[in-house]
């Protein structure tokens, strides 16, 4: 399993004297770009005993400087399943604050990367930005870096091709694909389909009264969560071994019961059983329509009955 640290608890503790191979940056949505960027820490430096580890911010930069909440497209938790299963072995969280936003490029070499986290290598996308008002850029790491035999490696922007144009691959246009409900973009992106992970709780029990029963989803409240409508998914249930079963996914208010906030609610394909209580991973397969508010909760029953009918 994945250890988390902050730097501090690094200091601090025997890991102290650990050497490591780190990923630098946001890494949020761990997409095929940032896959770029781990892959170094993970090449040839398990033979020189260092640990790889990803080392990240939270809060995010952009929402230390806004003050406004960012969501996420891969809150911690999920963030730390992902890298384990690319064979990290330590999530290493920086506090974002103003001591660390006011660090010169070469203080933050100095301070964080070779006191505190004892860094050997660093992998940085070409676009990484760092100490004071942004001012050191991926070069600037590599040339400060190497005055204190760190070896940095700088990994080119990842591209891929839609519609015939030569698109970057970044979180910010994944944000913009699931906004779109454009599921199937936003996974040629991830290298895998978009994830929503919640625990069972109790609803209104509205679905089972129209023969569709619907687990209801508590969601990280900074996950970030795709365009209001319904979805072809397929669900795992760990604790139950059970994976990759067909369902359909409805993510909004339900306007026709007069519904007020934003639900994500599932309801699983030929499959009985309590769900309460338990942890669901959800796999975003395509978009099928938006929301939309009925005229009766006939008229719902029959357009559920065929959006299951496009997920079988």
């Amino acid at each position: 399993m994945i250890t988390y640290n902050s730097a501090v608890a690094i200091e601090q503790n025997s890991l102290q004297n650990i050497h490591r191979a780190i990923a630098l940056g946001n890494f949020d949505g761990v997409h095929l770009g940032h896959q770029e960027v781990i892959k170094p820490i993970l090449k040839d430096n398990m033979a020189k005993n260092l640990v790889p580890a990803l080392v990240t911010f939270i809060p995010h930069p952009q929402e230390f400087f806004s003050g406004q909440t960012k969501k996420l497209l891969t809150p911690i938790k999920e963030k730390a399943q992902i890298l384990d299963k690319l064979g990290i072995q330590e999530l290493i969280l920086l506090p974002f604050d103003r001591e660390l936003a006011n660090l010169t490029p070469l203080e933050f070499v100095e301070e964080v990367l070779l006191e505190k986290i004892k860094a050997n290598f660093v992998s940085v996308g070409e676009d990484f930005c760092f100490g004071y008002k942004r001012q050191g850029k991926a070069k600037d790491l590599q040339s400060l870096a190497n005055q204190y035999q760190i070896e940095v490696n700088i990994t080119p922007e990842q591209h891929f091709l839609v519609n015939q144009q030569n698109i970057r691959i970044s979180s910010s246009y994944i944000r913009q694909s699931l906004s779109e409900g454009k599921v199937e973009l936003a996974k040629d992106m991830l290298g895998r389909n978009y994830q929503i992970q919640g625990k069972v709780v109790e609803g209104q029990k509205l679905g089972r009264e129209l023969g569709f029963p619907t687990a209801n989803l508590k969601i990280p409240p900074e996950k970030y969560l795709p365009k209001q409508g319904v979805y072809g998914v397929k669900v795992d249930i760990p604790q139950q071994k059970t994976y990759d079963l067909s369902a359909v996914m409805n993510v909004g208010k339900r306007p026709t019961v007069g519904g007020e906030n934003i639900i994500v609610e599932v309801h699983l394909l030929n499959w009985q059983g309590d769900l309460y209580g338990q942890d669901l991973v959800i796999k975003l397969v395509n978009f099928i329509r938006p929301e939309k508010k009925f005229t009766s909760l006939d008229e719902l029953k029959n357009q559920i009955t065929l959006d299951c009918q496009l997920c079988l």
